[in-house]
C-alpha cells in the first residue's frame, strides 16, 4: 500500500475519468436549455478553463516535439522513450482535480458568481499575493518534498522522467497537486474575497500559471540570454527552461516556482544557472550533432499525417489506426498538406540512439498520392536528391530510402542519384535486400510451391530467384512473357524449371502459400484454398476478408534492445518495430559496408544481410492474423 494521498482516486478509470466532468457539463446544458444563456454560469467557466488549460499543454507539447524548429535549443538531447510516455500518460489528472475543487469553492462562496469581467486593482492585488504568499509557500514546501521520506513516497514520481517535457509538469502525486492547487488558488480566492476579483483575472492567472509551468518543463531554451545581460534584475524575477532543468539534474538547487529570487534568498540558487543558460542559448545558432544514419520517409496519407509526436504524443506512441477524433482536424491537416506541397522541404521528424550513434528519420514533405501524379515526379526526386546531398555535406554515413522514395519508376530504386553523383560519401540504401530476407525466412522450410503476385517487381524477382534455388516451385503471376523470360534467364539452368509463368489466379487454387506483391481484391483472394497463408510486401496491405486463411503483416524487424530514446511508432508497426527497409539501412550502417544498395536486389546477398541483422540483435517480427 502506498503512502497517503500518493495515488489518484480515478487512476484506474482510464478515459472514463472524464465522466467526472459530467455534472458540470449537465449544469451548462441545463442552463443553455432553460435559461437560454451560459455566460454567467460558473460551471461553464470551469469547463472552458479546463479546455484552455489542456490546449496550453498540448500546444507546448507540440512545440517541444517539433525537432525541426527546436534544434539545438534542446537542453537534454536525449529522446523521450515509450516508458516515460506511459508514465506521463495521465498527466492531466490535476486539471480534473482542480475543476472539482473549483466547483466546490463556487458552491460554498456564491459571491464568485457575480464578479466583474475586469478589475485593475485586482490585478495588482493578485500579483502581490502571488509574490508574497504563493512563491515562498511553494519554495519551502518544494524543499521539504526533497527530504528523504517525502521524496521517496511523493516527489520521486515527478523526478522519474529523464527528459523534461510539458506533460512532466502534470506528472505528480495527488498530495503534490493538492499543494499546487493551494498555491494556485490563494491569489485568486484572496483577491476575490477582498472584493477585487474578476473573470479575466481568473482566466489570465490560471493560463499564465500553466504557461510558465510548461515553459520550465519544455526542455527547449527559448529565452535569449541577451535579455538578462541588458536587464540583469530580470533573471531573479522569471526562471528559464535551463534554470529548472538544473533542478531535475542536481535536485538540491533551484526550488523556486517561477522566481529565482527565492532561491537566491534561500541560498539554493545553482551557481551554474546563468552560465548554462547562456551556453544553451548561444549554441542554438550552431550546427547540432550530425546523425550517423538517416531514414528518409514520406507521409502515407492525410489521416496518417496526424500520427506524429508534434500532433498528439500519446497517439504517435501507438501503432497507427484511424480514429474518430481525426475527423474534426482532417480539414486542418489537408491545408497543412497543401502548404507542405508548396513551400516545405525535407525536415527532421524523430530520432533515437543505438549504441551511442544517432539515428534520425527525415520526412520528404509529400504524401503517398503525390507519387502517382506524373507532374509531381520531378519535384519529388528533387526533394530526395536535396536530402541525399544534405546528408552527404553533413557527414551522414548511410541514408535509407523508405517506401515510395525508392520506387523503381520514380528513380530506379535510388540508382538515379548514385549515377548522377558518383562521388557521394554517404551510402544510399533501399533496404529491400533485408525486406526480401524477412519475407523468405517467414516461409516454412517444407513449402514446395508458392504463388507470387507482383512477380516481376524488384522484390518479386529476388524472391522468385531465391526460392527456385531452394527447389521451390514458384507460380509467377504476370502477363508479360518478356519480363518473365528475363527473370528466367537469371536463374541457374538446373533451377529454371521451378519458375512457372501463370496468367490467372485460378492457377493457384491448390497452393496454400501466397506471396502478395501486388494488391489483390477479395474476389481474387477467393481462389486461394482453405488454410492459405498470405505473405505480403504490398502497400497498403490487402483486406483480410478470408476467415479460413491467415495473413502476415508487412516485413518488419524489431530494433535491438539497447535502443534509447525511441518514443514513436513507425506507421502501423508495433513499438520498437520498424519496416524491414529501415532495418536494412541500420544493418548497412552497423556493418560499415561501403557500397550503395540501389537498383536490383543482389540475390547472393540476401542471406548475408539476414545473418548480419541477426548478429546485431535485430529480430524478425512475424504476426499471423
Amino acid at each position: 500500500m502506498g503512502a497517503p494521498l500518493s495515488a489518484w482516486p480515478w487512476q484506474n478509470l482510464g478515459i472514463y475519468k472524464y465522466l467526472l466532468y459530467g455534472p458540470l457539463a449537465a449544469k451548462v446544458l441545463y442552463s443553455l436549455i432553460h435559461e437560454e444563456s451560459v455566460n454567467d454560469s460558473w460551471c461553464f467557466h470551469i469547463l472552458f478553463i479546463c479546455v484552455l488549460r489542456g490546449l496550453v499543454y498540448q500546444l507546448w507539447s507540440s512545440y517541444s516535439n517539433m525537432l525541426f524548429l527546436t534544434g539545438n535549443r534542446r537542453i537534454n538531447q536525449q529522446g523521450v522513450d515509450f516508458k516515460q510516455i506511459d508514465k506521463e500518460w495521465d498527466w492531466d489528472h490535476f486539471i480534473l482535480l482542480q475543476a472539482l475543487i473549483a466547483s466546490m469553492v463556487c458552491s460554498i462562496f456564491p459571491s464568485f458568481h457575480d464578479i466583474p469581467v475586469w478589475n485593475t486593482k485586482g490585478l495588482l492585488l493578485l500579483l502581490l499575493l502571488h509574490v508574497t504568499i504563493s512563491e515562498p509557500l511553494f519554495y519551502w514546501v518544494h524543499r521539504y518534498l526533497h527530504e528523504n521520506y517525502f521524496f521517496t513516497h511523493y516527489h520521486s514520481l515527478h523526478h522519474s522522467s529523464p527528459v523534461l517535457h510539458p506533460f512532466t509538469a502534470g506528472n505528480a502525486t495527488l498530495l503534490e497537486q493538492l499543494i499546487l492547487t493551494l498555491v494556485l488558488g490563494i491569489p485568486i480566492i484572496g483577491s476575490s474575497l477582498m472584493g477585487y476579483g474578476s473573470t479575466s483575472l481568473v482566466y489570465g492567472y490560471i493560463l499564465v500559471f500553466d504557461f510558465l509551468r510548461c515553459l520550465g518543463h519544455c526542455n527547449v531554451e527559448i529565452v535569449p540570454h541577451e535579455i538578462f545581460e541588458k536587464l540583469p534584475f530580470l533573471r531573479y524575477l522569471i526562471y528559464t527552461p535551463t534554470y529548472h532543468s538544473l533542478h531535475h539534474i542536481e535536485r538540491g538547487t533551484n526550488f523556486c516556482l517561477f522566481m529565482p529570487l527565492f532561491d537566491a534568498m534561500g541560498k539554493t540558487l545553482n551557481s551554474n544557472s546563468w552560465q548554462l543558460h547562456k551556453k544553451v542559448s548561444s549554441d542554438s545558432a550552431k550546427s547540432g550533432r550530425v546523425p550517423d544514419f538517416v531514414f528518409l520517409a514520406h507521409v502515407v496519407d492525410i489521416t496518417s499525417g496526424m500520427h506524429a509526436q508534434f500532433v498528439f504524443r500519446s497517439f504517435a506512441s501507438l501503432p497507427f489506426v484511424t480514429r474518430i477524433f481525426f475527423l474534426p482536424i482532417w480539414p486542418v491537416t489537408f491545408v497543412v498538406m497543401l502548404m507542405m506541397w508548396a513551400w516545405s522541404r525535407t525536415f527532421l521528424f524523430s530520432f533515437y540512439i543505438l549504441r551511442g550513434r544517432l539515428h534520425q528519420t527525415w520526412v520528404v514533405p509529400r504524401f503517398g498520392f503525390h507519387y502517382f501524379l506524373p507532374f509531381a515526379t520531378e519535384g519529388i526526386n528533387k526533394q530526395i536528391e536535396d536530402a541525399i546531398l544534405r546528408a552527404d555535406r553533413l557527414g551522414v554515413k548511410v541514408i535509407s530510402l523508405a517506401a515510395l522514395n525508392k520506387n523503381e519508376a520514380l528513380n530506379g530504386g535510388g540508382t538515379l542519384f548514385v549515377n548522377k553523383h558518383p562521388d557521394l560519401k554517404v551510402r544510399v540504401v533501399h533496404g529491400n535486400t533485408l525486406t526480401a530476407a524477412v519475407i523468405l525466412n517467414d516461409i516454412p522450410k517444407d513449402v514446395k510451391e508458392v504463388f507470387l503476385t507482383g512477380a516481376t517487381s524488384k522484390l518479386g524477382r529476388a524472391i522468385a530467384l531465391y526460392l527456385c534455388r531452394r527447389r521451390v516451385r514458384v507460380l509467377m503471376l504476370t502477363l508479360s512473357t518478356e519480363r518473365f523470360q528475363n527473370i528466367l534467364k537469371e536463374a541457374p539452368v538446373d533451377c529454371q524449371n521451378y519458375l512457372v509463368q501463370v496468367t490467372k489466379y485460378q492457377a493457384a487454387q491448390n497452393c496454400k502459400t501466397w506471396i502478395v506483391g501486388k494488391w489483390i481484391t477479395p474476389r481474387e483472394q477467393s481462389w486461394a484454398p482453405t488454410g492459405t497463408h498470405f505473405h505480403q510486401f504490398v502497400v497498403p496491405p490487402i483486406f483480410q476478408c478470408r476467415r479460413d486463411c491467415t495473413y502476415g503483416d508487412l516485413a518488419a524487424m524489431r530494433l535491438p534492445k539497447d535502443v534509447e530514446g525511441l518514443g514513436t511508432c513507425e506507421y502501423t508497426m508495433e513499438r520498437g518495430v520498424v519496416h524491414a527497409c529501415h532495418a536494412g539501412g541500420v544493418v548497412h550502417f552497423l556493418e560499415g559496408w561501403s557500397h550503395h544498395e540501389v537498383g536490383a536486389i543482389d540475390v547472393d546477398r540476401i542471406d548475408v544481410v539476414w545473418e548480419a541483422a541477426l548478429k546485431h540483435g535485430l529480430k524478425p517480427v512475424s504476426s499471423v492474423n
